[in-house]
């Protein structure tokens, strides 16, 4: 979706609803509510939830607007007209539908050269008609762009920097963006004389002005269209750029690097790039959130009597792990802080589960002595639960 058609329904949601804040809190406040519900409703933690998923993208919505202050300003300007009845709520004007005591004289004060009024609220909200012309050159932001990357385990944990290939639209490289065939000359634009938009009526005594749909709003148009872009003044362009993977980043994870979208026009920003993040396997470790886990094979002996065994660690050194006499199979056991890191500078903790490994050859010793093991506990009724409640 487009950064317009985001914006055009700014005005009829509660982003501070949403957050569970006031709409004077603190840009700190407003970031502590968004971190909260994150963690609560983060779709890590819930596989399948589809009522904390859909949560989880309203409130990283309203945090994406409140929590830039450019933004929240543009939000709350545009919610105080929507409650004085300053703009329908569908966003149209219909049959001059202004009401609710807003002066409309006011609002279009900048048509006639004031500046500052409803065009240039709307206009950068809504990217609406209002002074079009004014508008078509001014700087715009640049679009957003998706990529994945993909990453081993241990840079996942460890955070790495890796290079990617994009590709975006942006200026023509044979006019540079002009839209004309190289060497010709642009002249005014005949539907518009060079003014960028035309007027347009909106019903009763109303118009505003639009785009012109000849010359885009350059003012300018040439004879002879570009040949490669055959006159829109784009093309696609390729490049390469550094994107840091930050340390503990999980499978799937979607990472925002701001300025590495699209380039924008006429001087404006870049859009921003999201990252989705694949992580490969690992061949002893495996990963449960911020924690790792590992397999550890056990002898039966080792349950039965009790033991201490080495366990690895993701870069470390390993640790022992003391195994209690008569621990069941399938136990885990915690080592605190052996696990991913996490944005605040922690880690989590490596989960190791015990597993029995069966022999699937043995000595003559080692049968004799299982043996005599089978005969010394065949008295042992082990599966007498299992017929308790058979019948």
């Amino acid at each position: 979706m487009s950064d317009d058609g985001i914006r055009s329904d700014w005005a009829t949601k509660d982003f501070y609803k949403e957050l569970g804040v006031a709409k004077t809190a603190s840009q700190d406040e407003i970031k502590k509510a968004y971190r909260k519900l994150a963690r609560a409703n983060h779709p890590d933690s819930h596989p399948g939830d589809t009522a904390r998923h859909e949560k989880f993208k309203a409130v990283a919505e309203a945090y994406d607007v409140v929590g830039d202050p450019e933004k929240r300003k543009k939000y709350d300007q545009a919610r105080e007209l929507f409650s004085r009845g300053g703009f329908p709520a569908g966003g149209g004007f219909g049959g001059g539908g202004f009401g609710g005591g807003v002066n409309v004289e006011d609002l279009l004060r900048d048509r006639a050269g004031g500046g500052g009024g409803f065009g240039d609220l709307f206009g950068d909200l809504f990217g609406g008609g209002f002074s079009a012309g004014r508008r078509a050159n001014r700087p715009a932001r640049g679009g957003d762009l998706e990529t994945t990357a993909t990453i081993g385990f241990t840079e996942a944990l460890e955070g790495v920097t890796v290079a990617l290939r994009i590709s975006s639209e942006g200026a023509c490289s044979t006019c540079n963006g002009t839209g004309g065939k190289p060497g010709t000359r642009p002249h005014a634009c005949p539907v518009c004389e060079g003014t960028g938009f035309v007027t347009a009526s909106v019903g009763g005594a109303f118009s505003m002005n639009e785009t012109c749909p000849s010359c885009g709003g350059r003012q300018l148009v040439y004879d002879d269209p570009c040949p490669s872009c055959r006159g829109t003044g784009t093309g696609q362009a390729t490049r390469t750029i550094q994107a840091k993977i930050p340390a503990g980043v999980k499978d799937g994870q979607r990472i925002r690097l701001r300025g590495k979208g699209a380039p924008g026009a006429n001087g404006g920003p870049a859009g921003d790039l999201y990252v989705t993040v694949k992580v490969t396997q690992h061949r002893v470790f495996g990963r449960k959130g911020d924690n790792l886990t590992v397999d550890v094979p056990v002898s039966f002996p080792e349950l039965a009597l009790g033991a201490e065994v080495k366990v690895p660690t993701m870069g470390g050194s390993a640790v022992t792990l003391r195994i209690p006499p008569g621990t069941p199979n399938g136990r885990t056991f915690r080592v605190r802080g052996k696990g991913a890191a996490r944005p605040d500078g922690t880690r989590g903790d490596l989960l190791a589960t015990v597993e029995v490994q069966v022999p699937a050859t043995l000595d003559a010793e080692a049968k004799a002595a299982l043996e005599a093991y089978a005969a010394a506990t065949a008295n042992s009724s082990l599966r007498a639960g299992l017929f308790e409640d058979a019948t």
